[in-house]
């Protein structure tokens, strides 16, 4: 496989395509889209750019395949942003011109359901960068958490390596997205513990490929995106996280026994695992069953490491994943994990 390439950085001025290809929820929930908008404007100097389905519920997967290839054929839009996820953005694979997307490079920023486009991009020779969702990043209550604002600052502007830090605080706590007294005040947060280390005994410098757990295994049953010949993923850093629907450790194991039984897991000597999200409204959980939820998540990935991947290193809590704040990840891009100096870079 080629290695993929980094598409040319927008600038202050610059339109940036807003696009829903899983959900239209900013027809739902208008506070945190417009509060997205007006940061991107404000805080990053960029105009956004929306389209037909892009605050539209029910859309089709053709309209928003339309909008997505609207974007990119744009030549004044010179990077591409998710409003938010969704659950079915894998029935737009099958509609998308790959040659229409692949004639101008653009960076593509989403997370979650955006892990199809993400790997969809990677196929296709480009680096894209999971993080940084309108709606759920961007639109933060308050204010631009700042870390996720620095890392989606360099990420969008400044071609280079760049280093994660270990958040002094996270939240995986949501508030009514339909009240504004919601974007009134700073989140709720709890003290991080820091990232923990399994087998730091290496540096690790390889392309980053993962995403989503849920929708890679998605992608596996329908046979979309992920290559036959696992060969393809030697040596790169895999990077997975888990969503809001808060998967048990039993399915996480089996998600990944299924990877490994596929030879996949081997393939990659180093693992980030983002920091787990175990709250959700369908189940709010106390600080006694959120830290048992990711205790237990931790050990089934490393029950599954033992069995398919031993000699993987892997870092858990690196904050890419479902809570706040939120890293980039270079989506096919450089990542070097340090386990020696217990640092871990990334090329934006």
């Amino acid at each position: 496989m080629t290695a993929p390439a980094y598409p040319p950085k927008p600038v202050p001025g610059d339109r940036i395509a807003i696009v829903s290809p899983s959900s239209g929820l900013p027809g739902l929930f208008p506070l945190p889209y417009e509060l997205g908008l007006k940061r991107l404007r404000e805080d990053f100097g960029l105009e956004p750019v929306e389209y037909p389905s892009t605050r539209k519920m029910g859309s089709t997967p053709r309209e928003r395949a339309d909008d997505l290839h609207a974007a990119f054929a744009d030549p004044s839009v010179r990077a591409v942003m998710a409003s938010i996820g969704g659950d079915d953005q894998i029935t737009l694979l099958p509609l998308l011109d790959r040659d229409l997307i692949r004639a101008d490079l653009k960076p593509f920023f989403g997370s979650s359901d955006n892990t199809n486009l993400l790997l969809f991009l990677h196929n296709l020779g480009i680096v894209a960068y999971h993080g940084a969702c309108v709606m759920t990043e961007i639109g933060r209550p308050a204010a631009l958490h700042p870390a996720t604002a620095e890392s989606v600052r360099a990420a969008l502007f400044t071609p280079g390596p760049y280093e994660l830090r270990p958040a002094e605080r996270f939240r995986d706590t949501d508030r009514d997205w339909a009240d504004p007294a919601t974007f009134e005040r700073e989140p709720d947060s709890q003290p991080a513990d820091g990232w923990t280390w399994h087998q730091p005994d290496r540096v690790v410098t390889g392309r980053a490929w993962g995403g989503n757990l849920e929708i890679l295994s998605w992608l596996l049953m329908a046979d979309r995106e992920i290559e036959h010949d696992v060969a393809v993923y030697d040596g790169g850093v895999l990077f997975l996280e888990t969503s809001e629907e808060m998967p048990s450790a039993e399915a996480v194991f089996r998600i990944l026994r299924n990877m490994g039984e596929r030879g996949l897991l081997a393939r990659f000597p180093a693992l980030l695992m983002g920091r787990a999200k175990a709250w959700s409204f369908q189940q709010p959980n106390d600080a006694e069953n959120r830290r048992r939820y990711v205790a237990e998540q931790r050990a089934a990935v490393l029950r599954a490491l033992a069995a398919y991947a031993p000699h993987t290193m892997a870092v858990f809590d690196v904050d890419f994943g479902h809570t706040d704040p939120q890293l980039v990840i270079p989506y096919g891009g450089t990542v070097s994990v340090d386990g020696p100096a217990r640092r871990i870079t990334v090329t934006y």
